[in-house]
């Protein structure tokens, strides 16, 4: 077992490079646990890569939220039924769904639907009915604008903000899209207004006014050689499609602005959802850094599937081993010690992470004997989240 526990100092050498110290994310005090966390919180965000229980964590999140008596809503980006099969309703919509239930506090939840996030933020910002009308029946937005590259992102945030402004909820927990890049969420509020800002989009929006010149002519250049590849009608639709946002540029520029200031609120927390696999913490790692890359921080770590402990450490499993190794009980301590090592390397793991973030709330959520297919399994995952409690 020495050869063992030098492996696992040998690990913690190397994710040193990892570590660094840093203070409570952007000024809040340290809180001790997830239910302070989430009393503290009016928006927490689950980042992670896929097949980690992010979606599981979210829902569970908002359902311990609204255990706690507060009024909270969960944005799923998830398409699958699983979400709503585990609350209980038969399928979830762009707009929040109320779940009932013996909480003392409000839960609902949604399932984030792009293009018609997409539609309702271009009649927010239309200054009429007619110039929504002509972008929303445009065929190169309608081709647009479930697909473009970034949209769910940007979508996912906008929703995030209509649901704040709102005032109807005291917690907002959102199921971001399972990314390696972390600041594809967090950069989403600035796709459209760069857009706007884009040279291209100044010259074909102005071009009817008479005020580009030989600008003109050049973008006009580009535009023809463009159109002997897709098509001119399909040139000709997304010319119109960007004249028709004319005027609502400042509209999506001060709802940009908001969106990262919400971003960036201490009542915003970024939680990390990962597993025990190495693979998997090491994205979490990526993720962090990533997120400290934007001036922001990580105020918890859920880390699922933990294995769960054996009460014997890994070298009296093996003395345990060794003494039952000719008798009729040398599979079972056998399994024994395998268990105790395979749980001893999932917590020098999970450790080497907390070492990567030390003010983050840790929570590790045990394995469990099926997956969470109805309310009372999400229950028992709230439960988990705030054992600490």
């Amino acid at each position: 077992m020495r050869f063992v526990d030098r492996a696992r100092r040998d690990r913690r050498t190397r994710h040193r490079a990892h570590r660094r110290h840093r203070s409570t994310p952007r000024g809040r005090r340290r809180v001790t646990g997830f239910a302070e966390l989430l009393a503290e919180s009016q928006v927490v965000i689950c980042c992670g890569t896929g097949g980690v229980g992010k979606t599981t964590t979210s829902a569970a999140t908002a359902l311990a939220a609204a255990t706690a008596g507060r009024r909270a809503c969960v944005v799923t980006i998830d398409p699958a039924k699983r979400l709503a099969d585990a609350l209980g309703i038969g399928e979830l919509s762009n707009t929040p769904t109320v779940i009932e239930g013996p909480w003392d506090g409000t839960l609902a939840a949604l399932m984030l639907d792009t293009e018609s996030t997409f539609d309702e933020v271009v009649r927010r910002h239309a200054h009429d009915d007619a110039q929504a009308d002509r972008i929303l029946g445009n065929r190169f937005y309608r081709n647009i604008s479930g697909t473009l590259s970034g949209t769910q992102d940007y979508m996912a945030v906008e929703k995030l903000s209509e649901l704040s402004s709102s005032g109807d909820w005291d917690l907002i927990v959102v199921d971001t899209p399972p990314t390696r890049d972390a600041l594809a969420f967090l950069e989403a509020p600035k796709l459209l207004t760069r857009l706007l800002d884009n040279p291209i989009y100044k010259v074909v929006t102005t071009s009817n006014r008479g005020l580009i010149g030989v600008a003109n002519r050049a973008a006009q250049g580009v535009l023809r050689q463009l159109a002997r590849v897709v098509g001119a009608a399909v040139v000709d639709e997304a010319v119109a499609f960007f004249q028709a946002f004319q005027g609502m540029e400042d509209g999506f520029r001060g709802r940009a602005q908001s969106t990262l200031e919400l971003l960036g609120d201490d009542r915003t927390s970024f939680v990390l959802v990962a597993s025990p696999r190495s693979d998997t913490l090491d994205e979490t790692r990526y993720f962090l850094d990533r997120i400290r890359a934007a001036d922001l921080d990580a105020s918890g770590v859920v880390v699922n599937r933990m294995l769960p402990g054996t009460g014997v450490d890994t070298e009296r499993a093996a003395v345990i081993r060794a003494g039952l190794a000719d008798t009729p009980s040398a599979s079972a301590a056998t399994a024994l010690a395998d268990l105790a090592a395979a749980a001893a390397d999932d917590e020098d793991r999970v450790t080497d992470l907390n070492e990567s973030a030390p003010d983050a709330v840790l929570v590790r959520v045990p394995m469990l004997s099926d997956d969470v297919h109805d309310l009372d399994g999400l229950r028992r995952i709230a439960d988990l989240l705030t054992a600490d409690a």
